[in-house]
């Protein structure tokens, strides 16, 4: 690899992330279960999350609005105001949580500092992103910092222009093979998987990647290996 430039995706990748989902999606469900079961409620729930998309993005914030909604409709419009704020109670509690790094994390970027350009490429909200990597405290290692509305080839071509490099001096390291490693590939990147052991369901594929520019390690630490 003539690699020039990393980008590592944050949530579930540096940090926890998707646990927190999941654990205000088990309070949320709680708080209904007089309404729908909760395996309909969850189901519910990701429906409407994936049908706001394209007007909350990715987030805490579209995350509690689709609660919101979703409670609408299974109360069918009945639901009280004290519920709402317990909901976005829920969400608050998520945006105060503290930041806990995934093992390793800072032992890699220490080493890759400095040999290589070090980038954090993800998608969400810009607030709370930049709010979770000045808490991270891993500002330093990193060249750029890139907050997408959505990880697709389009936006990864954004990326690698404004670098100034060529697509196959890009390296991505994320634990989506979704949108960290498909996209990348099909510009003519590297990417490596980092498989998490939570994985929200919108970010799942059914295929095996088979190229010769992917690889799958089980810890981040594993990277080095390659570079």
């Amino acid at each position: 690899m003539n690699v020039k430039v990393i980008a590592f995706d944050a949530d579930d990748t540096l940090w926890v992330n998707e646990p927190y989902f999941r654990a205000s999606e088990e309070a949320f469900c709680t708080l209904l279960s007089e309404f729908l079961p909760r395996h309909e409620l969850e189901r519910e729930l990701l429906k409407t999350e994936i049908g706001n998309l394209n007007l909350y993005g990715y987030g805490i914030k579209g995350f509690i609005l689709s609660m919101i909604e979703t409670a609408m409709v299974a109360t069918n419009n009945m639901i009280s105001a004290k519920t709402i704020g317990e909901i976005m109670d829920l969400g608050k509690a998520m945006l105060n949580q503290p930041i806990e790094l995934l093992d390793g994390v800072e032992e890699v970027l220490a080493e890759l500092k400095g040999k290589y350009r070090l980038v954090v490429a993800t998608k969400g909200d810009l607030l709370d992103q930049e709010r979770k990597l000045k808490k991270s405290n891993l500002n330093g290692y990193f060249h750029h910092v890139e907050v997408m509305s959505e990880k697709d080839d389009a936006n990864y071509l954004k990326l690698i222009k404004h670098l100034d490099i060529r697509p196959s001096e890009l390296l991505m390291i994320g634990n989506s093979l979704k949108s960290d490693v498909l996209p990348v590939l099909n510009i003519g990147g590297y990417a490596i998987h980092v498989p998490y052991h939570i994985t929200w369901a919108h970010e799942e594929i059914e295929h095996s990647i088979d190229s010769g520019m992917f690889r799958s390690v089980e810890r981040i630490k594993d990277v080095l290996a390659f570079l």
